[in-house]
């Protein structure tokens, strides 16, 4: 590839840079849809749903970044994920996401028991995300 053909990917966060590379596709989940991002396209600024990012890195394989919201940005070929939480695949503990999962759960119960509608939503936003880790640990 030469350089013409690729578009940078940044992904940060308050915590600081979780993934930087050089690639010719990266799919984002926003809350609007999937959308794929090649290089000189448009420009683009959209909020991201609480998903995974793809970046391809071979002819069949990606890398895989869990994000918890944000947005995304693209212009001049680059484009940044501002999330408020991201991890790649490689260090997602599965463990410590399966216990999110299950603090959620009870926390749904409680809240749906005691008719908490605030709770209830911050609750399940919890859930997706610990599952989100979950299924991007197990791909």
């Amino acid at each position: 590839m030469d350089d013409k053909s690729l578009l940078t990917v940044n992904v940060v966060t308050p915590d600081g840079v979780v993934y930087d590379n050089t690639t010719d596709l990266a799919v984002c989940k926003t809350t609007l849809g999937e959308v794929g991002i090649m290089p000189n396209r448009v420009p683009l600024l959209a909020s991201l749903a609480i998903d995974e990012v793809r970046v391809k890195t071979g002819e069949e394989s990606f890398d895989e970044i869990a994000v918890s919201g944000g947005f995304i940005e693209f212009s001049n070929n680059v484009l940044s994920v501002v999330a408020s939480a991201a991890e790649r695949k490689e260090n997602i503990d599965a463990s410590r996401a399966e216990r999110a999962r299950a603090r959620a759960e009870k926390r749904i119960a409680t809240a749906k028991e005691t008719h908490n509608v605030d709770d209830l939503r911050r609750a399940e936003v919890s859930l997706r995300r610990a599952m989100n880790r979950l299924n991007i640990s197990k791909h």
